[in-house]
């Protein structure tokens, strides 16, 4: 049996003696979570851009060389940079293994040709012409498609305007399966002997209406159905 909603005979009470508690003292229990954290900062490796690499750096010279570089026309900024780097990392003392695994060259294919920048160059203006007369060639198709589709639609929609002009007038597609249409359709017992043998005809009955809801026709019917 649960002792929930039973009451109390020993409530708490302030104190210091015995079976007394401090009501006014703060619980020494703490979570894990209030613990503090992240007490260290990171800091960047040889390699990463360090503040030595950086004082080292002489930018100024770095960006004209890249403009220079870029009217010429003779190379991108990024030989630029990486040498720059290497520089700062050997004046700074050496680079570390994860810096040795960043200039690390990578693992090309023996059957992939090392092309130069120029070779570069070419080949993607290549690619571009190629890639756009791709996408002119698939935009003619998409419209000689949308074209055929809306003649077709077209033709079809005459076609059916036609039949239904045809069809539905009945002088000009009058013949043999017309006439058969056109004849009135008998009944099933129009032939037979006996025909209206009842002992009496239903009554047609028509619902006329009373403004007096004790003599509507609902009313006679829920009387007759519910009540009797």
């Amino acid at each position: 049996m649960t002792t929930a909603a039973r009451p109390t005979f020993d409530p708490a009470r302030g104190g210091s003696g015995r079976g007394e508690k401090d009501l006014s003292a703060l619980s020494k229990q703490y979570s894990s979570r209030d613990l503090p954290g992240h007490t260290k900062l990171k800091y960047r490796d040889q390699g990463q851009s360090t503040s030595e690499e950086l004082r080292n750096r002489d930018f100024r010279e770095e960006l004209e060389k890249r403009e220079r570089d870029n009217k010429q026309g003779k190379g991108s900024a990024v030989p630029t940079a990486r040498r720059a780097i290497e520089q700062g990392t050997a004046s700074s003392g050496g680079g570390s293994t994860k810096r040795q695994k960043l200039e690390a060259p990578q693992n090309l294919d023996a059957d992939d040709p090392v092309d130069s920048e120029n070779s570069d160059t070419d080949s993607d203006e290549d690619d571009t012409a190629a890639l756009l007369a791709e996408l002119n060639k698939i935009k003619q198709e998409r419209q000689a498609e949308t074209a055929k589709k809306e003649r077709t639609k077209q033709q079809e929609e005459e076609r059916i305007r036609m039949e239904n002009i045809l069809s539905g007038n009945p002088l000009l597609s009058y013949s043999s399966t017309a006439k058969a249409e056109m004849k009135v359709k008998r009944r099933w017992d129009d032939d037979v002997v006996f025909k209206n043998c009842a002992r009496s005809e239903p009554e047609k009955k028509t619902n006329q209406f009373v403004n007096d809801s004790l003599r509507s026709d609902f009313h006679k019917k829920f009387m007759d159905k519910y009540i009797k």
